[in-house]
């Protein structure tokens, strides 16, 4: 069978798609199908409409990587009927469209709760890029996260409209910390070293995700939220090569497997990571609800080169 994996923006990203990318590579080298990788394709409906065009006559089905596929994903799914299509960090199903969701905002909730344990300031912050589900929910989860050890504590949060322009993200960054945050999340792709440079000239602590951070740089990550999308990526081909499509969306969470976890720097004291642990198990035993929606205040630089949240 002939699978194309498609993403939006860069493959090789130090984040999310980079995860995503060693999922299919490791499916590709099990010899589970033949697979090709589309990538460098901008967040623009059109074009990414366009792109998905180009590339289905050359493959028997198609895994979306991300939640930017929701939209165009279902559309050509419905033009080829006789193909099969997946979209991972998704929400959308059909007769030939499955959606499979790993629960980034159980590790989100896992970062906000260290962030709130370990502010100095009492004041933490958020960085995304793209408006996209999976980010949002994320986004929700980590605000959660804080407000569960303590809803004193003030965050500032925004989306800064790009996953990979570094000079956004450090201007993003920058400003966050300039307003008190000394511990920030960040759900980047390649923009991610804009916000390292910030927190390194600032100060901050930061909590990265998608990949293990902490071993990357582990003066400037006190932690980073795992969440396996590359497992989720490899569900997707293997349900995908045996004709299965999940008429649901199908989530995994820490409640089904190694699907994430919470990794630690050093420099977290014990009490703390037995307190993450504990909360990790209420997540793992469903003892905690986490939120997909968050209703509170937005964040928005007045000074440098950033993107408009809207």
């Amino acid at each position: 069978m002939r699978i194309t994996v498609f993403f939006v923006g860069e493959v090789h990203d130090d984040g999310f798609n980079a995860s995503a990318l060693d999922g299919a590579l490791r499916a590709r080298d099990a010899g589970l199908a033949k697979i090709s990788v589309v990538d460098g394709v901008p967040y623009k409906e059109d074009v990414i409409r366009a792109r998905l065009t180009e590339v289905m006559p050359d493959c028997d089905g198609l895994v979306f990587i991300g939640g930017q596929g929701n939209v165009a994903t279902p559309e050509i799914a419905t033009m080829h009927p006789d193909k099969r299509f997946a979209i991972v960090q998704g929400h959308q199903t059909g007769p030939n469209l499955a959606s499979y969701d790993v629960l980034q905002e159980e590790t989100a909730f896992l970062a906000g709760a260290l962030a709130a344990l370990i502010t100095k300031t009492g004041v933490v912050g958020h960085l995304s890029g793209h408006r996209v589900r999976p980010g949002l929910k994320g986004r929700a989860a980590f605000a959660a996260g804080v407000s569960y050890i303590d809803p004193e504590i003030t965050l500032l949060t925004g989306f800064c409209g790009t996953q990979d322009d570094n000079a956004v993200s450090r201007a993003w960054a920058e400003a966050e910390i300039e307003a008190g945050v000394d511990v920030m999340f960040t759900m980047l792709n390649a923009a991610r070293q804009g916000a390292i440079d910030a927190c390194r000239a600032g100060g901050a602590l930061q909590i990265g995700n998608a990949l293990d951070w902490v071993a990357r740089d582990p003066v400037v990550f006190v932690a980073s939220a795992m969440a396996r999308i590359d497992l989720g990526v490899e569900q997707a081909i293997k349900d995908m090569v045996a004709g299965h499509v999940p008429p649901q969306v199908v989530e995994l969470g820490l409640a089904d497997g190694e699907y994430g976890h919470l990794a630690m720097g050093v420099a977290v004291p014990a009490d703390v990571k037995a307190r993450i642990d504990q909360i990790s198990m209420l997540i793992r035993n469903r003892q905690i609800d986490i939120p997909d929606d968050y209703k509170g205040p937005e964040f928005q630089p007045v000074t440098g080169p950033c993107i408009a949240t809207a």
